[in-house]
């Protein structure tokens, strides 16, 4: 990503080339170009090891409706697909017990309380019947979904910001 393009977390914040914090992200180009192509990767990743793009992106609107990041919030919600927006708003998605609902409980309890995460939360994954790539993946989406919220928190704390 080069020159004057704007990226998701650009488009989130409302920033423009001339911004301050615009300027000062591109001052670390590897920053802005590892966080896209992760962005690719979880969320429409070339093997989605049978967890598809659509229900990660409902599971990415989930957690940001939990962390509060109304950018995110507003991000995710676009281009949403119907039959996840149940899951996606937090109602009630599937039997106890299910696959989806390992994985939707999952998601919230790694977002609301990381530090409390254990090798047992990764065991009621297996039996669920998600399997080692499948638990990989949905790590690295709740992962980045975390990451981008405090980016784009971090870079809203600096919008009074002048070098």
């Amino acid at each position: 990503m080069g020159g004057h393009e704007l990226d998701v977390i650009d488009r989130l914040l409302h920033l423009t080339p001339g911004d301050a914090r615009w300027q000062l992200r591109r001052e670390r180009p590897e920053f802005v170009e590892g966080a896209n192509a992760c962005r690719d990767s979880v969320l429409t990743p070339q093997d989605d090891q049978g967890i598809s793009p659509a229900l990660r992106q409902a599971l990415a609107l989930r957690m940001a409706r939990l962390i509060g990041n109304a950018a995110q919030i507003e991000n995710y919600q676009a281009g949403l697909a119907d039959e996840y927006a149940p899951l996606a708003a937090g109602e009630g998605v599937a039997p106890e017990g299910s696959l989806l609902a390992a994985v939707v409980a999952h998601c919230d309890n790694v977002t609301l309380a990381p530090a409390q995460a254990q090798e047992a939360d990764i065991r009621r994954l297996e039996q669920a019947g998600l399997n080692a790539g499948q638990i990989v993946a949905l790590a690295e989406l709740i992962a980045f979904v975390n990451f981008e919220s405090r980016v784009v928190t971090g870079l809203q704390a600096l919008e009074n910001w002048h070098e």
